[in-house]
């Protein structure tokens, strides 16, 4: 099936993991059953569990316990917004194989009492939720989190109330404020799908699931011209979580307090699985997890991680297509019984999963394999600095710049492009792409004024590029701000293109996150492009790399129209053209780091 870019974003961004997994099947009622790898149990479900929570409130969960167990045994659970029937396949494998396993609705969903309000509850309930399963008679006193995207953070929110885990598994939770409901402080459009998925108690998979849909309500929101902040109002839902998150474009204090600590994650030493994937959605926030806590907790983190060729729900059941693009059948593991192994290992003293070769694995597309690394950071071996070169301005892939080892000329002039916000024609080109944006070149093959573009001369030998790309560039904008986005890619010898990684940036927080400086000046000012996502990838003898440098207009994100004024306020009317100058010249070296990685 070939999906466009505006069903891609809606997929990564969407905190959704709906993935199948084939239902194991059970031994007869009451007995257990020998197989291979061991003792399999029939799981007796109970669907009324009710956990009460310390201000009274019930939170229903469904229990999977082994049938026929005669001892207590580790826990696992999963606590989730999008209902407990989601986490039937974790249920039945967890159980079959001997583990007690509660899937449980958070407050005010499924069946459980409260009002929910996203990032309401998600820190008191997950500690409650422990506490109550260890005075459980069929729990041996240790109790595990589990669980993808938003039930990944929510076993994090139970660290940072203090809940006593003995391990986690978190697959592609986001770091609040970081990577949802907003990237470097530009807002996904989409969060108000979401709300409205897990709006009231019951679930409303298909609307969520009706990419059409969605993508046609945002372009006739865009058209109406109306401000971000009334984004609600426009989908017929009145959201007071919305408009709380809107009235917080910065990474400040809101955000802060629903994450965990700096001491909490130092003070965190229990055995950490974290999985997430290239194309995914919340790359951000697992890593931001990954190295925050490899930072406090130092030599005391016990932290591993896994990042393959996958997009959001890929992470929960790899696959060895992405959207039709081959990834190579050693890129499928089988993501429970990993985690079975961890958990053995984590709680019973059983020996290291045998993939985990050490704390770091990363898997490197093209070359079709698994590599292995004691840090993130330690995956690239070194960096290649590329400096940027043209001979007129580079709009198009036929009359591309160039990345080049040698320092730039002094007279370099600038390149430059025009946007105009107010214009919704570079987005509609978008939404012709008949194949998804990996591989999809129809918007950069136009003369659209609104990129510029760069190429490397072809590899001479085969490259492993892996790690996180850096850009610092020197840009002058005629308006107080914009927003950028840069996208790299490899490039065949017969012009066929691959997407690697993206970065976006608002100007007036060129500055950090945590601070907002409208551009009050037309002379070039250095931007640090450091929020790359992760990639590894092969890159083969005759191909290139592309630079891409244009601006930031998706369907799925906040549009800016470069007015002063807050973004969530700004409408239509507000739109200001403007030209952008990116300098690579003497004075102003504006350079593209290539992570490079250790050679085969």
């Amino acid at each position: 099936m070939k999906l466009n870019r505006r069903e891609y974003l809606l997929s990564a961004a969407s905190l959704l993991a709906l993935s199948s997994v084939a239902a194991a099947q059970e031994a007869p009622d009451g007995a257990a059953a020998s197989s291979g790898a061991g003792t399999t149990y029939s799981p007796e479900i109970d669907l009324r569990i009710r956990i009460p929570m310390r201000d009274g409130v019930l939170l229903g969960a469904t229990l999977y316990l082994p049938r026929g167990l005669d001892k207590p045994r580790p826990v696992i659970f999963s606590q989730t917004p999008y209902t407990a029937d989601l986490y039937h396949p974790e249920g039945v494998d967890f159980s079959r194989h001997g583990y007690p396993y509660l899937a449980v609705d958070m407050r005010g969903r499924g069946d459980s009492e409260g009002e929910f309000v996203p990032l309401g509850s998600d820190i008191d309930d997950g500690h409650d939720i422990v506490e109550w399963i260890l005075s459980q008679p069929f729990c041996n006193g240790k109790v595990a989190g589990n669980g993808h995207s938003w039930v990944g953070y929510t076993q994090w929110a139970a660290v940072a109330g203090g809940a006593r885990l003995a391990t986690i598994v978190p697959l592609s939770p986001p770091w609040m404020g970081v990577d949802f409901p907003l990237s470097n402080n530009i807002f996904y459009a989409f969060a108000m799908p979401w709300i409205m998925h897990v709006d009231g108690r019951t679930q409303r998979d298909r609307l969520m699931r009706d990419g059409g849909l969605q993508v046609s309500e945002q372009l006739r929101f865009l058209e109406s011209g109306m401000p971000f902040s009334r984004l609600d109002e426009f989908f017929g839902l009145e959201s007071a979580t919305f408009r709380e998150w809107v009235s917080h474009p910065l990474q400040d204090s809101y955000w802060d307090q629903r994450n965990p600590t700096p001491q909490q994650l130092a003070d965190l030493t229990i055995p950490v699985l974290t999985m997430c994937g290239y194309f995914d959605g919340d790359q951000h926030g697992a890593l931001e997890f990954y190295y925050r806590h490899s930072e406090e907790a130092g030599s005391r983190a016990n932290h591993f991680l896994v990042i393959g060729p996958w997009i959001h729900d890929q992470v929960r059941k790899p696959e060895p297509e992405l959207f039709g693009i081959e990834l190579g059948e050693a890129s499928v593991i089988d993501t429970l019984k990993l985690h079975r192994d961890w958990f053995a290992f984590a709680m019973e003293d059983g020996p290291k999963p045998e993939f985990l070769r050490k704390k770091v694995a990363y898997y490197v597309m093209e070359a079709n394999r698994w590599r292995y690394a004691d840090t993130l950071d330690g995956v690239s071996e070194r960096y290649e600095t590329l400096y940027l070169s043209s001979h007129g301005n580079p709009q198009s892939v036929y009359h591309a710049g160039s990345l080049l080892s040698e320092t730039p000329a002094a007279d370099s002039p600038p390149d430059h492009y025009v946007y105009d916000p107010s214009d919704l024609g570079g987005l509609m080109l978008k939404l012709t792409q008949a194949q998804t944006h990996l591989i999809d070149q129809t918007s950069l093959l136009t003369d659209a004024a609104d990129k510029l573009i760069y190429h490397t001369a072809p590899f001479e030998t085969d490259t492993e590029v892996s790690g996180v790309f850096r850009f610092s560039a020197w840009i002058a904008i005629d308006q107080p701000d914009t927003d950028f986005m840069v996208t790299i890619h490899d490039i065949a010898a017969d012009g066929s293109s691959m997407f690697m990684s993206e970065c976006r940036l608002r100007a007036r927080h060129r500055e950090g996150p945590r601070t907002e400086t409208l551009i009050e000046t037309t002379e070039p000012l250095l931007y640090q492009f450091d929020r790359f996502t992760f990639i590894s990838r092969l890159i083969r003898a005759g191909h290139r790399l592309r630079l891409v440098v244009r601006a930031h207009q998706e369907i799925a994100w906040q549009r800016n129209y470069n007015s002063p004024r807050p973004v969530a306020d700004q409408t239509r009317a507000d739109a200001r053209t403007v030209t952008v100058r990116l300098f690579h010249d003497a004075r102003h070296p504006t350079a593209l780091q290539v992570p490079i990685g250790p050679a085969a």
